[in-house]
């Protein structure tokens, strides 16, 4: 597997071992006949190293050992093996000390439960233990699944279908069509946003779920199904077929709302997610947007590359974000120079919006470019490194905090919105109607545009 070091400010993974109380006092253990792997061994001694050296604040040693006996013991308990015992470890300051100390607990816990858990079991179970011993619930250990799961989550994953985003239509129950991504076969073949698709290969969608229809527009590339479409009230003259092709998911949806309000929903920050916006922003300003609603509710976060490349295209030029490391180097972020031309801008926010999505929120609030509407979002302050290891699992591990343009310290505080609007019940982002927040981000665009176009005398 490729390494890299991706800095990462999103929300956390981690997985849960039982913990029951370590026996106290030191134990003569048999001698082990078993032997960790070189590669078992280095992974260890990587993730150990990288904790100790990278994590933002200083690191106990003989906490982390400690962490890790105990996780070991609380493991072959819970699997079965009640007369666990493992030796006490003492930390010291002699360079790999600790580092074979861990891999001689994991040996003699192998040994002692030849049939539960294999050498690279426990190896994982004692990474694991080592994340958790900073207490620092963004600090943890990634099996490859987990580590694979996160990526897709960032990144977008690829699937044959339409390229076509759907809800259920409140008044009709048909299917809507939300969005239709662009140059997707859905677009080529003529689909349009806020067609109402009647029904799928000449069978009904009255009823069915938002599951049940995308299982059947979803399908083998190469593939065709035929659409049937109410257009404004009335029907197309004839089914629409679709030839599926790969879709690539999107973190960036984009549509235009009724008097030119162009609306812009993030629901991550990936390493497209830059590109995305710059594209979606540019079909909006082609269609002739006067204002812009950035959605950032609900978005966990991501990338911190992409934070700043958001944020770049609504502040011109500035700093976007300060980044403090263990050392206490900051390293000021600046905006990148791609900004569209200034448009009247809400940033909606709420309790879910963290992280990278606080940065831009931030940094956009610090600027004066944008007025954010909603509610405190979540406060995430820190920063992630993720230092991948070479059988595709890897640590993900806090390295940095960080600070808004005019150094506020959000971590756990949150941002408070220029804008109090607390969110309707049963809410449907993106839809005025069903979207208290956003409808009332489309009236105070409406009266900004209105105050700028009497100053300006038009």
């Amino acid at each position: 597997m490729k390494r890299f070091f991706a800095l990462f400010i999103g929300t956390f993974f981690a997985t849960t071992l039982v913990a029951l109380p370590a026996a106290s006092g030191a134990v003569a253990t048999p001698a082990t006949t078993i032997q960790i792997s070189p590669a078992d061994a280095g992974e260890i001694a990587n993730g150990y190293q990288h904790l100790t050296t990278d994590f933002y604040k200083k690191v106990d040693p003989q906490t982390v050992l400690a962490t890790v006996r105990s996780e070991l013991l609380a493991a072959m308990r819970t699997a079965g093996v009640p007369h666990a015992t493992l030796p006490d470890l003492k930390s010291s300051d002699a360079g790999g000390t600790n580092v074979r100390g861990i891999d001689r607990e994991v040996e003699v816990a192998a040994a002692q439960s030849r049939s539960k858990f294999t050498v690279h079991q426990l190896s994982y179970i004692a990474l694991d233990a080592m994340m958790r011993s900073v207490d620092d619930r963004y600090t943890v250990f990634l099996t490859p699944k987990e580590f694979a799961a996160l990526n897709q989550d960032l990144d977008g994953g690829d699937f044959g279908g339409t390229g076509i985003v759907i809800q259920i239509d409140d008044q009709t129950k048909y299917i809507l069509v939300e969005n239709v991504v662009p140059d997707g076969p859905a677009d080529k073949a003529g689909v349009q946003q806020d067609d109402l698709i009647t029904a799928i290969d000449g069978k009904s969608t009255k009823g069915l779920t938002v599951q049940e229809a995308s299982s059947k527009l979803r399908g083998k590339e190469g593939t065709s199904v035929s659409l049937t479409l109410l257009r404004d009230g009335t029907a197309t003259p004839s089914p629409i077929t679709i030839v599926r092709a790969k879709i690539h998911q999107l973190s960036v949806y984009e549509k235009m709302l009724p008097e030119k309000i162009g609306y812009v929903a993030l629901t991550v920050f990936g390493r497209d997610t830059g590109a995305e916006l710059n594209s979606a922003l540019t079909r909006l300003q082609q269609q002739g947007a006067r204002a812009i609603v950035l959605d950032l509710r609900d978005n966990g976060g991501g990338y911190l590359e992409a934070a700043v490349a958001v944020s770049s295209k609504f502040i011109s030029s500035g700093p976007i974000v300060s980044v403090e490391s263990r050392a206490s180097n900051i390293t000021t972020l600046e905006a990148d120079d791609t900004a569209i031309d200034p448009l009247p801008l809400v940033v909606l926010v709420n309790g879910y919006t963290a992280s990278a999505s606080e940065i831009t929120s931030g940094a956009i609030q610090d600027s004066g470019v944008g007025t954010i509407m909603g509610t405190k979002t979540f406060g995430k302050g820190v920063v992630q490194t993720i230092y991948p290891m070479p059988d595709g699992s890897a640590v993900k591990i806090t390295t940095a905090r960080y600070l808004t343009p005019r150094n506020r310290d959000i971590n756990h505080l949150g941002i408070s919105p220029d804008v109090i609007v607390v969110e309707n019940k049963r809410p449907q982002y993106g839809i005025p109607a069903k979207d208290g927040q956003l409808e009332r981000a489309i009236q105070y665009l409406n009266e900004k545009l209105a105050k700028l176009n009497q100053e300006n005398g038009v």
